[in-house]
């Protein structure tokens, strides 16, 4: 479907001053090309200033049949005929010949001229390009300026090389020594032009295509395509080091074979497209010939599109008439490329039949995007980046393209998020105002001008024998027909279907392409056209005033939204193909002023719209830059409708609600939002309610709208805290109080799992996120610590909330040193995943030794000043209990650290350091750094410093430092440590420690009897050759005969 505007996208026309009727046009580089009918000349005339002066006329070697500008280099190529012979040739330098009587250099392919050219400076030149077929079309590639030559059974790709004055003097021969003294005498001439360039082509490829015979040929970016009367191959060309095998070429030719064999029958075609990886399926065989000197790697050739049309009669359109034109390959840049030095974002490919137009994208996918239907026979069609531009025998008519949908979404990866939106490239496409000529012929665009040829209708002699030789065929045709059907008993007259049947010539039609039909050079009237579109900005101007009609009657209208729509893509074009990108100019200012206005605009669309598209609201507003107040304006009901809200507008409402944002709402919005939630969705409230937008709302107003929520859909834990958070907000502890108590404090954990802003803004973003306590976090932790520990536990285990996010809300509240440690250990209880594990452990080992250093200071300093401290929720016997990263404490520590010996809060955090060195889950290693700062001189410190060094195996000198400082917890060390394999170590290293300090301190009681519980598990466990062997023989053998005979007995009953 193709939807009309009326809006008009021309501003202004002149007729250019050509003394001659045209022939030929094209435009490019600023300049238009005109060649006279029959003449051997081309003009040039300035595009961009007013009256399109003359720039300069050159004479051309043979009749011009074809011609094309390339901008990079900015050259014209011309297939040109002499003497019944066709020509190809290049003009470069050409605008020197605005001088007067400037001098022109004429030479061949790849042969660089000397002489003139390089003493005298810049000359207009001439490049002879010999070609081995006769060329039917030419295409430049508006990147590289690589010319592309289509022949008869050929591609021929040239690529465009530019040499430099110094690179011409090494590369030519070595000159005579009378070259060298004119060389000389010039040497002040010629250094002034040593930085001048010349261009140069080389033959770089020969694409052999058996199969087609190409009329038209495009090339981009190395993309290439070729047109027959009713084929279009699109290939691609990359280079590659991988050379080509024999057999891809071998089977090239077979194909290539085949479809010579073919060329005797009459072959119907059928209708076919194939897209991407299914275009090579297509029956056109193209093998590839490397020609260029300089490239020294292979290229590689894939095919992109292939797309064949059945000749048939449709649209007022003859067999004769249906063939394909207007091929175009167009690329498009974003706004954040260089097109000098970037290969374009996108690539399109555009070609046409007399009815209906086709749009392709090419890159990252081939699709269809757009498919135009013309109202009438199209002769010719340009596409630009903001317009398609199509003549037809008596009208220029615009329509709307699609390009600027795909380059905006590989320019801007945010597009189709909630974030940012575009139209979809396959919107529908419209046509806006036509302009009247008579006799269009042929179009061209450069910029913002469209360059129109129009020759006024006249019929020579041959035409009109020709029309007379076809209506006496038809009349033979209907009156044997009408024989027919009278014969067998039917009257045509009197069936109105059989008369318009037999009103068609359809049995002379002939299943035959023939070439298009040579202009009349016996016109009496021609103008050369140059119409001026309007600048994107006013365009859209216009089409906002346009709209002003849908949004009166009928603000819903779909018409209205796709008006909006194309005027969006039209800005997005303007601002990708903004040649300077910097916001701070006022073009560009004014562009995006004028897309943030429309984005408002469709956004207003869409929050009105259908339940399908109401999404697409939320992105546009973002993109609009307008508050939320300014939309709720806008969206406030008719008054035909006053309780009716958009699903699109309570979307943005929604999502900008759960958004965690600075803005607060004023109380006026915040009330305005709560009534239209109550009316339109009644189940959103409470996370309504929540949102930190919302903060100054009347908490009595919306504690009654909740109530009556509650009496007609029923009681609801989220429900229930938010009641009695507005309680809170009151000041009305006791019917606070009585609203928490209605559930208990499991239910009310789900009811924050539920919605984690009843205790916090900001959470689930990330640990960056910034977040903050709500007033009923800071009253829980005042009140129901507890509570607030679980909620927050339940929260981080739901990933609603990050384990730094937490201790920043405790910080926040002044709570770092209770109830967040108090959390930590409840997470360490409830957590499952190892690496939250181990920074817990970390962090809790941490704090502990923090805890443990400040009593110890606070201690000696000044007891009668210490600060009271909360009670922890979690005793040490209820995490070892509970918490299997707790471990039972080993027996040897009560004998070394007496719990009577410390304070109440020392004591805990001791007691849960020990226990966290006596699980099985502490990481020793990442904890003894932590430890230097814990002195051994006083037990419980030197308990920690002795755990760390059991549990890294150091048993030696743990026995050794025990012994030293308490001696009389040896036996509960070794009874617990010295097991299983470490057993030895009682005879290997405490018996003999214990015998030379007896030895020293004879009447140490607690030794002796360390040294005889000693030999009594010695005696247990080792024989009595091995025994006999551990009795020192320093003269005191009778203290160990009891236990040798104990050790005998034992082993005679074992």
């Amino acid at each position: 479907m193709v939807h009309v505007y009326n809006c008009h996208p021309f501003a202004s026309q002149q007729i250019v001053q050509v003394e001659q009727e045209p022939r030929l046009v094209c435009c490019g580089g600023g300049a238009l090309f005109v060649v006279a009918t029959g003449g051997c000349k081309v003009e040039a005339y300035n595009l961009e200033l007013e009256g399109c002066p003359l720039i300069c006329r050159f004479a051309t070697m043979g009749t011009v049949r074809n011609m094309q500008h390339s901008k990079i280099g900015d050259y014209l190529v011309t297939i040109e005929e002499k003497n019944s012979a066709t020509y190809l040739r290049a003009y470069t330098n050409w605008r020197y010949q605005a001088e007067e009587k400037a001098r022109v250099g004429v030479r061949l392919l790849g042969h660089l001229l000397r002489g003139a050219s390089l003493r005298g400076g810049v000359q207009m030149e001439i490049i002879e390009i010999p070609m081995s077929e006769r060329p039917v079309a030419v295409a430049c590639c508006s990147v590289t300026g690589d010319l592309l030559v289509g022949c008869h059974k050929s591609l021929v790709l040239f690529t465009l090389r530019r040499q430099n004055q110094q690179n011409l003097q090494s590369l030519q021969s070595p000159a005579s020594n009378t070259q060298q003294s004119s060389s000389q005498s010039q040497g002040q001439t010629s250094s002034s032009n040593q930085n001048l360039s010349f261009l140069d082509f080389e033959r770089s490829i020969i694409l052999h295509l058996p199969g087609t015979k190409p009329k038209q040929v495009a090339l981009c970016g190395g993309y290439v395509a070729v047109q027959s009367d009713l084929e279009v191959l699109v290939m691609k060309l990359d280079a590659s080091s991988e050379p080509k095998t024999l057999e891809e070429s071998s089977d090239s030719r077979k194909s290539a074979d085949y479809l010579e064999d073919q060329t005797d029958f009459l072959l119907l075609p059928r209708h076919q497209e194939l897209l991407g990886e299914r275009a090579k399926d297509c029956d056109i065989a193209v093998s590839v010939e490397k020609t260029g000197l300089e490239d020294r790697g292979q290229y590689t050739l894939s095919y992109v599109l292939f797309r064949r049309f059945t000749p048939d009669y449709f649209q007022g359109c003859s067999v004769e008439e249906t063939q394909l034109h207007s091929l175009q390959l167009h690329p498009m840049f974003t706004s954040n490329q260089s097109v000098s030095l970037d290969e374009p974002a996108c690539v399109f490919c555009f070609f046409s039949l007399p009815t209906a137009g086709y749009l392709y994208s090419l890159k990252g996918g081939v699709e269809l995007l757009s498919a135009y239907q013309y109202p009438e026979k199209v002769l010719e069609a340009v596409l630009t980046d903001h317009l398609l531009h199509v003549i037809t025998k008596s009208a220029l008519q615009c329509f709307t393209v699609r390009c600027a949908a795909v380059a905006a979404r590989i320019e801007d990866p945010y597009i189709d998020t909630t974030m940012r939106a575009c139209p979809p490239s396959t919107l529908e496409v419209c046509a806006l105002r036509m302009q009247l000529f008579i006799g269009l012929r042929s179009v061209c665009v450069f910029g913002r001008h469209v360059v129109l040829l129009s020759t006024a209708d006249t019929e020579t002699s041959e035409d009109t024998e020709r029309n007379s030789q076809r209506r006496g065929l038809e009349l033979k045709e209907h009156t044997m027909l009408t024989g027919i059907f009278l014969a067998v008993g039917i009257d045509p007259a009197t069936t109105p279907a059989l008369e318009s049947l037999l009103s068609r010539p359809f049995l002379s039609r002939k299943w035959t392409i023939s070439s298009p039909k040579e202009s009349s050079s016996a016109g009496h009237g021609w103008n050369l056209y140059v119409v001026d579109t309007v600048s994107p900005i006013t365009l859209y101007q216009e089409m906002v005033e346009y709209s002003q009609r849908y949004a009166e009657t009928n603000p819903q209208a779909q018409s209205l939204q796709h008006l909006f729509s194309e005027a969006h893509l039209l800005l997005r074009a303007s601002l990708l193909q903004s040649s300077n990108p910097d916001p701070a100019t006022p073009e560009r200012q004014k562009l995006e002023e004028a897309l943030r206005e429309n984005c408002a605009h469709l956004g207003d669309c869409f929050s009105r719209g259908s339940q399908k598209d109401c999404h697409l609201a939320l992105p546009y507003y973002r993109m609009s830059g307008l508050s939320i107040t300014e939309i709720m304006v806008r969206n406030r009901p008719l008054p035909s409708s006053p309780h009716s809200y958009g699903p699109g507008f309570l979307f943005y409402l929604r999502h900008y609600l759960l958004e965690e944002t600075e803005q607060s709402l004023s109380q006026e919005a915040a009330d305005e939002v709560i009534d239209i939630f109550s009316q339109s969705e009644p189940s959103q409230l409470v996370g309504v309610c929540t949102s930190p937008s919302m903060i100054n709302i009347s908490p009595a107003r919306t504690l009654q709208i909740l109530q009556r929520l509650e009496d007609s859909a029923g009681v609801s834990v989220p429900l229930t805290i938010t009641m009695a958070t507005m309680m809170l907000r009151l000041g009305d502890l006791p019917q606070y109080t009585q609203l928490m108590d209605r559930h208990a404090e499991m239910l009310l954990v789900y009811g924050f799992i539920e919605e984690p802003r009843l205790l916090l803004y900001g959470g689930g973003g990330g640990q960056h996120t910034h977040v903050r306590p709500t007033a009923l976090t800071q009253q829980l932790a005042h009140v129901q610590p507890g509570l607030l520990v679980a909620g927050m536990v339940a929260l981080h285990e739901n990933s609603k909330v990050q384990l730094e996010q937490v201790d920043h809300i405790f910080k926040e509240l002044g709570c770092e040193s209770c109830l967040q440690v108090d959390f930590w250990e409840a997470m360490l209880m409830a957590s499952s995943q190892e690496a939250v594990i181990q920074e817990l452990l970390f962090r809790l080992a941490s704090f502990y030794i923090d805890r443990l250093t400040q009593t110890n200071s606070e201690t000696h300093i000044n007891p009668a000043h210490k600060r009271p401290t909360r009670r922890s929720l979690k005793s040490a016997d209820d995490l070892i209990n509970s918490c299997s990263h707790y471990g039972a404490l080993y027996p040897w520590l009560t004998v070394l650290c007496p719990a009577h010996t410390t304070s109440s809060q020392h004591q805990e955090a001791l007691c849960k350091l020990q226990s966290l060195l006596c699980g099985p889950s502490l990481s020793v290693g990442s904890v003894v750094p932590l430890l230097e700062r814990l002195s051994e001189e006083t037990l419980w410190g030197f308990s920690l410093h002795l755990l760390c060094a059991t549990r890294r195996g150091q048993y030696d000198s743990s026995i050794e430092k025990l012994l030293d400082r308490c001696p009389q917890a040896i036996i509960a060390y070794a009874n617990h440590q010295l097991q299983d394999r470490n057993m030895a170590l009682w005879w290997q290293k405490l018996l003999p420690e214990l015998c030379n300090r007896t030895r020293a301190a004879a009447d140490n009681s607690i030794l002796l009897a360390a040294l005889k519980e000693t030999l009594v598990v010695v005696a247990m466990e080792t024989s009595p050759a091995e025994f006999l062997e551990l009795i020192p023989d320093d003269g005191t053998a009778s203290y160990f005969l009891p236990h040798l005979l104990t050790c005998s007995q034992r082993h005679l009953l074992a």
